[in-house]
């Protein structure tokens, strides 16, 4: 069976044939997907360099797949405004409509791997309170300690907003990686994460490896957090990554986790050595984990993978197929090609299981289906005309950051070069509502409930130059089945008169954005009797 395969594409060999998995693909520059070059007829296949590209197993997939093809045409013309439609396979490759052609990295390389996607691993598990536990003892030396370090923060890498994490490192002694969390979970946003992975790359080996306590010491944190309703109040998981686990262990679990095993643990073997396999993966098996063994750091990505799978079982075996909304984020792959105007997108996915009876009970997840929405299009269902002089629309997510509002500027310029801000999609409504001191707006939005308020704020005018004191009405309410919130603010006194004449939307859009008046310069002048300076 041959595939388009989106690498291969339009490729001449030395002899003036197509090469294998390529052959001819017409591809047109298309308006609204950002002037690509695309193909509306076909969808094409996208293969990670770390996957074969002929595997059998792969091959099958791919043709089961042959029928979406149909389905992405129809989805387009039924609703022109949609965008790219895709479907991540759970072996790795990645369905796209359109049909592109993927260009490589500069080293040839195609990293881009949809099962580490956001939008995948928020589909295909529901939210989970992760505690990562790693050995730092003397035996985890060199080469050990760097495979432990990516392994570390591989798993911090498939976490998102509605999960929660904490990272203890051990040895003879318990110790928290950020004092600050102890005996706690915070949520895994882009900041704690990347603020884990600052203090991982820190740690240093030393002393002996004792288990025990730090495996008590997470199960005290993950229990605590179901009986006082924090946390996801989902799924609940331990990340074991150690060389070998000599001591017993079992009273441990005894105490705190048998006979319901509602947390799983999953074990990471690291090093060629398989001394204490049989151990490490007793623990996995006796707590419905999964048991994994990583000896080089090009095995991390495939086997960290794996937990996923596991936590996916419960709800294929249930039939949950709830669609997912995904936080905020900047689409790398259009922002390389200079397609800037999408910008901020969200996905809206939802996994797919095997409906075979015969695996039926095995709850074998197949990949996670899903589209692209740019925010904007969301906005564009409140034009600004239509809002008054100082009116705006925004929208926010369940945790409180902002999605789409006018102050939100996810870009700065490096030069020439326009590049995203580091923490582009975790700003927070009270940082740009900054008036909503008591967070009276902040929160029944984040409840996803309808209300208005009213507030008294100061804004700025003709680019900072002057302010006003307005006073704000804040009409919001939550969008069916997604976890965002809605806002519409109203100034007060504007809008009481209105004027009718012959300006077009786009002229009257123009004087709202950028004003023909502005402030006159600013001018000094001398008083020649008393000497003072006025400022005019």
């Amino acid at each position: 069976f041959d595939y388009y395969n989106s690498m291969q594409i339009n490729t001449i060999d030395e002899n003036g044939n197509y090469v294998e998995l390529g052959g001819e693909f017409p591809l047109e520059e298309n308006e609204h997907f950002n002037n690509l070059p695309v193909n509306t007829l076909q969808s094409n296949i996208q293969v990670p360099t770390n996957v074969y590209n002929k595997d059998p197993k792969l091959l099958n997939a791919i043709y089961n797949s042959e029928a979406l093809n149909d389905v992405y045409i129809n989805n387009f013309q039924r609703d022109p405004t949609l965008t790219w439609q895709y479907f991540g396979s759970s072996f790795g490759f990645f369905r796209i409509y359109p049909g592109i052609k993927w260009t490589p990295d500069t080293n040839g390389v195609v990293a881009f791997d949809c099962r580490n996607r956001n939008w995948y691993i928020q589909a295909a598990t529901s939210p989970k309170d992760i505690i990562i536990m790693v050995d730092i003892s003397g035996s985890m030396k060199g080469l050990k300690m760097t495979i432990a370090k990516h392994t570390i923060n591989t798993i911090l890498d498939t976490l998102g907003e509605n999960d929660f994490v904490n990272v203890i490192a051990y040895t003879d002694y318990v110790r928290y990686v950020e004092p600050c969390f102890r005996g706690t979970l915070v949520q895994a946003d882009l900041d704690n994460r990347e603020h884990f992975k600052l203090l991982v790359e820190e740690l240093h080996v030393k002393g002996e490896a004792k288990i025990k306590n730090a495996m008590k010491e997470s199960f005290k944190i993950l229990n605590e957090a179901r009986m006082n309703g924090q946390g996801s109040m989902c799924n609940q998981a331990i990340m074991l990554i150690t060389d070998g686990a000599m001591e017993d262990f079992e009273s441990v679990f005894e105490e705190f986790n048998w006979p319901e095993r509602r947390v799983r643990v999953f074990t990471y073997l690291i090093g060629r050595e398989m001394t204490f396999a049989q151990n490490t993966q007793w623990i996995a098996c006796n707590n419905k984990g999964y048991y994994t063994h990583i000896s080089t750091l090009a095995d991390v990505q495939e086997n960290v993978m794996e937990y996923l799978h596991v936590l996916s079982r419960p709800m294929v075996i249930n039939h949950d197929h709830d669609i997912i909304w995904t936080e905020a984020y900047m689409d790398t792959v259009l922002f390389n090609t200079k397609a800037q105007s999408l910008l901020l997108m969200t996905s809206v996915a939802m996994p797919v299981f095997s409906k075979k009876k015969e695996t039926l009970s095995h709850g074998i997840l197949l990949g996670v289906v899903g589209t692209d929405i740019p925010l904007m299009e969301v906005i564009k269902l409140a034009p600004r005309y239509m809002l008054g002089a100082h009116g705006y629309a925004f929208l926010l997510n369940n945790n409180g950051y902002i999605l789409a509002h006018p102050d939100l500027r996810p870009l700065y310029k490096d030069g020439k070069k326009l590049k995203p801000k580091p923490n582009y999609n975790s700003v927070d409504l009270s940082e740009v509502e900054w008036e909503d001191t008591d967070e009276m707006l902040r929160t029944p939005m984040v409840k996803g409930e309808t209300g208005s308020i009213i507030l008294n704020i100061r804004a700025s005018v003709d680019k900072g130059k002057r302010p006003m004191y307005l006073i704000n009405n804040y009409f919001y309410t939550n969008i069916a089945e997604t976890p965002f919130s809605f806002g519409m603010v109203l100034t007060k006194g504007h809008g009481s008169l209105m004027f009718t004449g012959n300006v077009s939307v786009e002229e009257g859009l123009h004087d709202l954005t950028s004003p023909d008046l502005s402030i006159a310069s600013e001018w000094y002048v001398q008083n020649p009797k008393t000497g003072a300076v006025l400022m005019v």
